[in-house]
């Protein structure tokens, strides 16, 4: 069973996110907060596998409350950030703080419930367009690459710079595969390849790592 613990402030959205989690077979929650300090005194308490985290919240906010867990329980839960588009300024920061990823409020009970199984396996679950743009926004279109990640680069062989580039631009696996010309085994492969050179956690990071270093830019 998948452990999940929820955290947001308002009830009508736990309830409803509860009742989505718990009509999986595979998941159980095993806690509700409606604020950031109680997610992390819960998270310590029950070790739950995933935490959907919401960013908006009274008091201690997602994005504090995703440092402390990952600081007071690095090999703990993995927090999966639940956004609204354009409302939440600092997702970016979350993701920076460790978060694994984040999906939209709105996304379909499908969706979630994928998103959480990726998560709770250790995947990542990488923005995609609409929510790309939150972290080009906080990157911003002129900020100048970082001088020592340019020359991480030179680490990756050409076809795995040309992985990592669209990973960062937010394909999966499948749709890498299909514009190589390859098998999604051989794009694993590469992005396996690509985290272990670069020394990057996951998915998230490296397309962190990519705008940072200026890989890839706001609005192309």
């Amino acid at each position: 069973m998948i452990r999940v613990l929820v955290a947001d402030d308002q009830d009508l959205i736990r309830t409803g996110l509860r009742m989505i989690l718990e009509n999986a077979e595979d998941m159980e929650v095993v806690g509700e907060a409606e604020d950031g300090a109680a997610a992390a005194d819960l998270a310590a308490a029950t070790r739950p596998d995933v935490v959907l985290m919401d960013v908006r919240m009274p008091g201690t906010d997602g994005l504090a409350a995703t440092r402390r867990i990952r600081a007071e329980l690095p090999d703990g839960p993995r927090v999966l950030v639940l956004t609204t588009f354009d409302l939440d300024e600092y997702v970016y920061a979350a993701l920076r703080a460790g978060a694994a990823g984040f999906l939209l409020k709105d996304a379909l009970a499908a969706d979630l419930l994928s998103a959480v199984r990726a998560v709770a396996r250790g995947d990542a679950i990488v923005a995609p367009p609409i929510t790309r743009r939150l972290i080009e926004r906080h990157i911003g279109a002129e900020s100048d690459p970082l001088p020592r990640t340019v020359a991480e680069l030179d680490r990756l062989t050409g076809r795995e710079r040309e992985v990592l580039e669209l990973v960062a631009r937010g394909l999966s696996n499948i749709e890498i595969a299909e514009r190589l010309y390859v098998t999604e085994g051989t794009v694993k492969g590469h992005v396996s390849a690509v985290l272990a050179k670069l020394g990057l956690r996951d998915r998230v990071q490296a397309v962190i790592f990519s705008y940072e270093c200026g890989l890839v830019r706001a609005g192309t």
